[in-house]
């Protein structure tokens, strides 16, 4: 009969795990950190540091553990942390342009104690502010750059960052990234200090592309769309299919594009399996 239980036990285990790591905790233990708002052109580029929007896992240095952006225990090697200062650190566990399947496949794991996983080798934790440092982001650049050398550990590192001078610049800058495989830049206010929250202080500024696709089917959409079109399962020039289930008004989700007809949609980059990276609907070709 023991026999038996075993692999029940083992079952609710692994279930636990999984509602515990992915289910955020309640908003009174969420981190209080400081979040992006989207570029926008009313603002004077020269008053920000630019850098890489890292296409990793955000994280927070607490002084003495590792957490997500939910508050939640990451477990890492003591060995990764060794030398990390006594004092928050907000920034991106990352491992390199294109890797981030890998990077929440390592970062991903529920313990709480330190653990073994020599993938951790491949990480760095890339710092973009200072929490609680008293003075404005120009001061906490410096701050960071002067830490960096301190700790001299491999796995501590600093996203560079630079001061532009025109939109111009910027443009050639988010060209650059997104040529070589970036997901675009972010751009911090220079005199603001840390504040928590979706602010301005933050801007995020991502391109995004478009492309065709032929319609393959409807699916069928559900809660507040039941009855309505839920997304499309529609195939591009590659031969991959994918759904596209945004970008759509009622009257579009109730008269959707006919199957075999050609959509355009914008997504921004690929995946590892090159399909497109959330790709939305954005109209019906015409045939004139």
């Amino acid at each position: 009969m023991c026999f038996i239980n075993i692999p029940k036990i083992n079952l609710l285990l692994f279930v636990l795990a999984y509602v515990l790591l992915f289910i955020p905790k309640l908003p009174a233990q969420e981190l209080q950190l400081q979040h992006a708002k989207s570029y926008h052109e009313n603002i004077a580029v020269t008053d920000y540091f630019v850098s890489e929007k890292l296409d990793g896992v955000r994280a927070y240095w607490d002084g003495n553990k590792l957490l997500s952006r939910n508050g939640l225990l990451i477990s890492v090697p003591a060995w990764f942390i060794k030398g990390f200062p006594n004092f928050p650190l907000d920034g991106e566990l990352w491992i390199g342009r294109g890797e981030f399947e890998q990077t929440v496949s390592i970062v991903s794991q529920l313990s709480s104690s330190p653990t073994n996983d020599i993938r951790w080798q491949k990480m760095r934790f890339m710092i973009f502010d200072l929490p609680e440092y008293n003075g404005d982001f120009t001061a906490r650049v410096k701050a960071m750059k002067d830490l960096v050398r301190q700790v001299h550990s491999p796995y501590l590192q600093m996203i560079a960052q630079q001061k532009i001078q025109s939109r111009q610049h910027l443009q050639e800058l988010l060209d650059d990234v997104v040529k070589n495989g970036g997901e675009g830049l972010m751009l911090h206010r220079a005199n603001a200090i840390y504040v928590a929250g979706r602010n301005n202080n933050v801007l995020k500024l991502k391109p995004h592309f478009d492309a065709e696709a032929v319609v393959v089917a409807h699916l069928p959409g559900q809660g507040k769309f039941s009855g309505m079109l839920g997304s499309l399962l529609v195939e591009n020039s590659e031969g991959i299919r994918f759904k596209v289930g945004t970008g759509f008004s009622n009257e579009q989700r109730l008269n959707p594009p006919q199957v075999g007809s050609i959509i355009t949609y914008k997504y921004w980059g690929y995946t590892k399996t090159r399909v497109p990276r959330f790709a939305s609907f954005l109209r019906q070709r015409k045939h004139f």
